[in-house]
């Protein structure tokens, strides 16, 4: 397998996910602005979200993966569909209860979500609309395991555009029908999460009989059981203890963040969502595209001892972070004020609103490198199913954000949020680093000195590029001329790629390295 292709394909399809949410997010933007009613519907968002990374994307893939695939490798795929039946059958259930217990419990959950929301009661409404949406996304990544466990990376890497396309057509179609009925049309947001929740999982469907795991989920008692015991099943409820304490500190940490921000007035849950929208941009195309094509590499390599293969498969995903990552987040720095005006200052999204956010936007930037860096080596530890360490890690950064709050919020404000959500990811990538290091996992292969060198000249000059740009053009000014102004943005944006791979292929970088296969 060609590890660049494998995760070219996964960035592209994640690119187009991305490129459809942020279409959805500019629609939002103009249609509902940046008020307590986008708060509102942020924060009732924001609670199946978390619940997803903690039960699906997170803790549970980061537990279920490399099970998945060491089993694979060393017994064979009928031992390994066992497996995926059990798995699913205890899932299944355990969400079912949650999604109960949640649409219940709505009122205290948004509470502690947001309890300074002006529109309090619509997000509890909205949650309990939306909570179901859980159960979808965790079912998801149980499949998108599966299938990346099996090399099928396509299906799951274009999953998310459904949801994005599902909330766009309940937008358009359905807001105007609710304000004739006299319904608030934010609803039909919550409308379009549930319906692209169920789309998500429907398509993956076909994608798994094609390799015949579609999982058999056992509804009766009896079969309950027979998949409780399951040894598979306990191993991966023993990996999912650390890893869910480690993906619950970093939502605690949103968590807080999000109750500050509540307390700050109309808009603030708001802007910070806005930019962190386009900081997941980066953070989706290049850390999880990795993340999704080393976790299964690095299992198999594991299992088969083969440690040289596991450090080059380490060093490839840092390389390219360095190379991708440290250009966007410069970007991020000294361009965000075109990027967040082209893609949301539009209709109700006022200049004021643009300034906000481009602070925040700028926070989360300075800590690009460790937001994607963490993707890459997190990896390395969960492919020994060592989960514990990186929730030791981020045990300290949590407490570490938390003081760089009380630092920056009262200097910053919203802005102070972001920025030690940045920072925080740093140290967390930085000690990453040094443990992958301290324990032989990961050896640097020569040249990386100069590697840097050659990067860091190419993104300075791009850096200036952007800059210039920024300072030149009147982006604010430029919404009466709406397509002139995308079109200064495209242009910026090619010229700065251009002189950036122009730039390192000058100084003697030769691309073709990142072609390894795996």
């Amino acid at each position: 397998m060609n590890l660049l292709k494998a995760a070219s394909t996964v960035s592209l399809w994640t690119l187009m996910s991305r490129v459809t949410g942020l279409i959805r997010d500019q629609l939002i933007a103009s249609v509902f602005g940046a008020t307590a009613l986008t708060d509102a519907f942020n924060v009732a968002f924001r609670i199946p979200n978390l619940l997803r990374r903690l039960f699906g994307e997170g803790a549970f893939s980061a537990a279920f993966v490399p099970l998945l695939a060491a089993t694979r490798s060393a017994e064979g795929d009928t031992v390994t569909r066992s497996l995926i039946d059990a798995v699913a059958t205890v899932l299944f259930w355990a969400l079912l209860m949650t999604c109960v217990v949640g649409v219940a419990g709505a009122p205290i959950i948004v509470w502690l979500f947001g309890a300074g929301l002006q529109e309090l009661d619509l997000a509890v409404l909205m949650t309990r609309w939306m909570f179901p949406y859980i159960g979808f996304m965790s079912l998801v990544a149980l499949s998108a395991g599966v299938l990346n466990t099996w090399k099928r990376f396509a299906v799951p890497a274009f999953t998310p555009v459904l949801l994005n396309v599902a909330m766009i057509s309940c937008m358009v179609l359905l807001s105007p029908l609710l304000e004739r009925w006299g319904i608030a049309p934010i609803h039909a947001l919550s409308a379009g999460v549930l319906l692209g929740g169920a789309l998500q999982l429907g398509i993956q469907i076909p994608a798994l009989m094609r390799i015949g795991c579609l999982p058999r989920i056992g509804l009766g008692p009896a079969a309950l059981l027979r998949a409780w015991r399951h040894p598979g099943v306990h191993r991966v409820l023993q990996q999912m203890a650390p890893a869910l304490l480690g993906v619950s500190v970093a939502q605690i940490s949103l968590l807080i963040n999000s109750q500050i921000a509540s307390h700050m007035g109309p808009g603030a849950v708001s802007w910070l969502f806005y930019a962190d929208r386009l900081m997941e941009f980066p953070t989706a195309v290049l850390g999880v595209a990795l993340g999704v094509v080393l976790i299964p590499g690095l299992s198999a390599l594991q299992a088969k001892g083969d440690h040289v293969g596991y450090a080059g498969h380490l060093d490839w995903g840092l390389r390219l972070v360095v190379l991708l990552a440290l250009p966007c987040g410069v970007a991020m720095l000294v361009f965000a004020k075109p990027l967040v005006a082209v893609l949301f200052h539009y209709g109700k999204f006022t200049p004021q609103a643009v300034e906000m956010t481009v602070l925040a936007l700028q926070g989360y930037g300075c800590g690009l490198m460790g937001l994607v860096g963490v993707k890459v080596l997190a990896p390395g530890f969960f492919a020994q199913q060592d989960l514990r360490t990186p929730v030791r890690i981020a045990v300290v950064v949590l407490i570490c954000t938390q003081l760089m709050n009380a630092i920056f919020v009262p200097l910053f404000a919203h802005a102070g949020l972001a920025l030690s959500i940045g920072l925080g990811a740093m140290i967390n990538a930085g000690w990453l680093f040094f443990g992958l290091r301290k324990r032989g996992l990961y050896v640097p292969s020569p040249g990386w000195p100069l590697f840097l060198v050659r990067v860091c000249a190419a993104t300075s000059l791009v850096g200036v590029l952007l800059w210039q740009a920024a300072v030149r053009l009147d982006w604010i000014a430029l919404q009466a001329h709406s397509g002139q102004r995308a079109a200064w943005l495209a242009a910026v944006i090619v010229a700065g790629a251009v002189l950036y791979f122009g730039s390192l292929r000058l100084l003697g970088l030769n691309l073709r390295q990142f072609a390894r296969r795996g």
